[in-house]
């Protein structure tokens, strides 16, 4: 299934909306602006989904992601000398292609789990995500927002 994300050019807090290819908002993605912590909830129909938090001590950049009260996936950064390197613990999926433009594939085992391709030539900053139909959307979505949040924490 393919989704849209169009993060706002102006905003204090990270937030954007999550559209089908019709443009209708599927889901909606609020972080918390007065935060110790950085936290970012996806919310469908007014109803939290999953939520992302980073640890707050940690050498290098890690999330964790929540469905419900439990945690189903850690999102972390490695020493590379060459390129980044990132591994999703808790589901096995594997990270492959280029994070920092935003063109990038997640596998399981070699199966193609989601895309992430970054639209250009738009007014605000566009990406485009396939997500395979046998994955959890959610959590799909939930794993690409924090690698975003990995790879934002760079800047």
């Amino acid at each position: 299934m393919n989704l849209y994300i169009k993060q706002k050019i102006f905003s204090w807090a990270d937030s954007f909306s999550v559209m089908d290819v019709n443009g209708s908002i599927i889901y909606s993605v609020v972080g918390k602006i007065f935060s110790i912590v950085k936290k970012l909830t996806i919310y469908q129909n007014d109803k939290e989904v999953a939520r992302i938090e980073k640890k707050l001590i940690s050498l290098l950049p890690k999330f964790y992601v929540y469905i419900g009260d439990q945690q189903i996936a850690e999102i972390q950064k490695h020493i590379s000398f060459f390129h980044d390197k990132y591994s999703v613990v808790g589901l096995g999926w594997d990270i492959e292609g280029n994070i920092w433009s935003h063109d990038y594939t997640i596998t399981k085992k070699g199966q193609i789990i989601a895309t992430i391709h970054k639209k250009w030539m738009t007014w605000s900053d566009t990406y485009e995500l396939n997500i395979s139909d046998n994955v959890n959307q959610i959590i799909a979505l939930a794993v690409i927002t924090a690698i975003d949040c990995v790879a934002g924490d760079k800047n």
